[in-house]
């Protein structure tokens, strides 16, 4: 994993200094962290996340609030004696993922919280602006106003779709990301040129049964699976679809589905497709285990992510139940794209 892990950098006080809107369970932080740059605190409405952004961000804080709510005067102590301050987030925008295809009757209310996010920016001014987002924001009006927003500020700006492929996720995840500069023109960060398989991340993790949490990492669990399902994992190869089973397990459902790889297998030698909120359902994707009889865990999930191994997700006495953390690690900014983007903020600003 190419990854920095927070050991191999220090983050003490620095020359930049990020806020994370929106910020979860810490995937936007922890890379921003990987590539030497403070941030000060995360601020999210789900107070579920505080456990894994706190356990793993160390001197990060984490706030429990609405951002519709929050002034840029209440962000610039966390800003106190940098030189460099970044607005950083991805603001939650679910009607426009590809994997939502209730996309009819879009309101332009959709995506609030881009506008949420241009108006903190028009506050405060920050020195820097990064947003990831998914690709089909980029269609909606919203965006559109957030760039010519930060076009009237005198912001340069570069944004584009990238694939997260070329930043050492080994998942077919595509996000649309934001670099906005107030001094020059912060280009999008460089392809690594490192593309990572399934096995690459996967392979050497205990072996698990459906519905297991394995007693040295309760992270690495995984939802039981009905007798119907076991039947059908059992049919199911490495890239296949439900097109692999007996007639009798197949429902006219299937055929109409939108996502013919529903009740898939991922295969080794390739990167596995965009980790969703719902990874932890065998039902909702190509989410079953190369070669074990169960969907991928939630460790699993994670390491898909480019979160260290060791990344805590759960405390002990609340474990929160499966589903929940799924939609929590899908839901977050790839570690390594964070680290990317985080390397291409430091290296525009000449700051060492």
């Amino acid at each position: 994993m190419s990854v920095p892990t927070e050991s191999s950098k220090s983050v003490g006080p620095s020359a930049v200094r990020a806020v994370d809107l929106f910020c979860g369970i810490g995937g936007l932080t922890h890379g921003l962290r990987a590539a030497g740059i403070d941030v000060g605190v995360g601020i999210d409405t789900d107070a579920s996340c505080r456990y894994a952004y706190e356990a793993n961000n160390p001197g990060s804080a984490f706030v429990v609030r609405d951002i519709r709510e929050v002034g840029f005067a209440d962000l610039a102590p966390y800003y106190a004696g940098t030189q460099i301050r970044v607005l950083a987030g991805c603001a939650p925008c679910q009607p426009y993922s590809s994997h939502n295809r209730k996309l009819r009757g879009r309101s332009n209310n959709d995506c609030a919280l881009v506008r949420e996010f241009a108006r903190l920016v028009s506050e405060g001014l920050p020195e820097i602006v990064s947003m990831e987002n998914v690709p089909g924001l980029a269609r909606h009006d919203s965006f559109r106003e957030f760039l010519d927003i930060l076009d009237a500020l005198d912001y340069e700006i570069d944004h584009g779709v990238v694939s997260c492929l070329s930043y050492g996720v080994p998942q077919k995840r595509k996000r649309l990301v934001v670099l906005a500069s107030r001094s020059r023109k912060l280009p999008l960060p460089r392809p690594r040129g490192q593309t990572l398989t399934v096995a690459d991340v996967l392979q050497g993790l205990p072996p698990l049964r459906d519905g297991q949490m394995h007693p040295s990492d309760p992270d690495h669990v995984t939802l039981p699976l009905s007798e119907r399902n076991h039947r059908r994992i059992r049919q199911s190869r490495p890239g296949g679809t439900w097109r692999d089973w007996d007639d009798q397990d197949i429902n006219r459902c299937h055929q109409r589905a939108h996502f013919p790889a529903s009740y898939g297998r991922m295969r080794w030698d390739e990167p596995a497709p965009t980790i969703t909120t719902q990874f932890c359902y065998y039902s909702t994707g190509r989410f079953g285990h190369p070669d074990q009889d169960r969907t991928i865990s939630i460790r699993e999930g994670a390491l898909l992510q480019t979160f260290p191994r060791d990344y805590s997700f759960a405390d002990g006495p609340s474990f929160p139940p499966v589903h929940k953390l799924a939609r929590h690690i899908g839901n977050a900014v790839p570690v390594a794209l964070a680290s990317a983007i985080g390397e291409a903020i430091v290296g525009a600003s000449h700051v060492h």
